[in-house]
């Protein structure tokens, strides 16, 4: 098998759905291609309606496999592509795809092509527009104490100071090493799994394909982005939150679990601390702006709250 694509499902099945059905020309220009549905126990009929739709259409290159219990991210994707890759003919390239994903036409033969003109690339992303043909963010720097300053303070000057320790790339139309891209359209050469394993059964949710990237990254691994490969992402529909900090409903524990996962285990203590007091210092010197200016409050509803009950300061080096 050339590339396994991997579709984790969490009630979310007319959007699987649909994310098979802008599969079936990969499928069909690359051949070797084969696609498994995870559904992490979603127990509102998912597993029925998908499993009609592969029957109904006849796609007998892909398979169903329903999970007992939702384990998160990393687990539900590790389900599906442990299987294939202890297997006796093992897939050349696992691509992970969010079920609520549209893959444009060659965006994974595009990637495939990629990976296979530079055999020292590990990970490959595609450009993700949103559902208005935008461009979002799919390619980022690692995160540090220096780039969770930049966040806290959102300040111009700041930024400008520190560009090259913000998160955001400036992403063109060239392709380019970057330190991580996003897990709604990823592919992995299956050296890299063989050399730094599967993503992290620790994460439930979000930071997993940082985490993985970092990894990767120490094993020799880098990551490229590659903006001829499309897929389009609609935000939020599988998860129910997005990554932007600017959107107004209050972010799950999870989300700050995640965070401090990341840095304790791949930053180390004293770093986690830092990146902690220093988002801490520039959101509060924000905040205090933000009232004095008179500007209108778009942040999530108990953001400062919430991060300082979840920081290190409060639950301690707990991953």
């Amino acid at each position: 098998m050339k590339v396994l694509v991997v579709v984790l499902n969490y009630r979310t099945p007319k959007l699987a759905v649909g994310c098979l059905e802008s599969l079936k020309h990969e499928v069909e220009q690359i051949g070797s291609m084969h696609v498994v549905v995870m559904d992490n126990d979603s127990g509102d009929g998912s597993v029925e309606t998908i499993g009609r739709a592969i029957e109904a259409n006849g796609w007998d290159w892909c398979t169903l496999m329903p999970l007992s219990r939702n384990g998160g991210y990393s687990a539900g994707n590790n389900a599906g592509i442990r299987p294939y890759l202890h297997s006796e003919e093992p897939p050349d390239y696992v691509m992970l795809v969010n079920p609520d994903a549209y893959v444009h036409e060659g965006a994974i033969s595009t990637l495939l092509a990629f990976m296979e003109s530079r055999t020292d690339v590990g990970i490959a992303g595609a450009r993700v527009e949103d559902a208005n043909g935008a461009q979002s963010h799919s390619a980022f720097r690692f995160p540090s104490a220096a780039s969770e300053l930049v966040e806290g303070f959102k300040l111009g000057l700041l930024t400008k100071l520190l560009s090259q320790r913000q998160l955001l790339y400036e992403l063109g139309e060239e392709t380019m090493q970057v330190d991580w891209v996003t897990g709604a359209a990823m592919m992995i050469r299956k050296e890299v799994l063989a050399e730094v394993g599967l993503l992290d059964d620790g994460y439930f949710l979000y930071f997993d394909e940082v985490d993985f990237c970092f990894r990767a990254r120490q094993a020799g691994w880098p990551a490229y982005y590659v903006p001829n490969s499309v897929v389009t992402h609609l935000q939020a529909q599988a998860t129910g939150i997005t990554d932007d900090r600017n959107d107004k409903r209050q972010y799950p524990d999870y989300w700050f679990d995640s965070r401090r996962r990341f840095f304790v285990k791949n930053r180390g203590k004293t770093q986690a601390m830092l990146a902690d007091l220093a988002f801490l210092c520039g959101y509060t010197t924000f905040r205090i702006r933000s009232v004095i200016q008179r500007k209108e409050n778009e942040e999530p509803p108990h953001f400062w709250r919430d991060f300082l009950r979840n920081s290190t300061f409060v639950k301690g080096f707990e991953v």
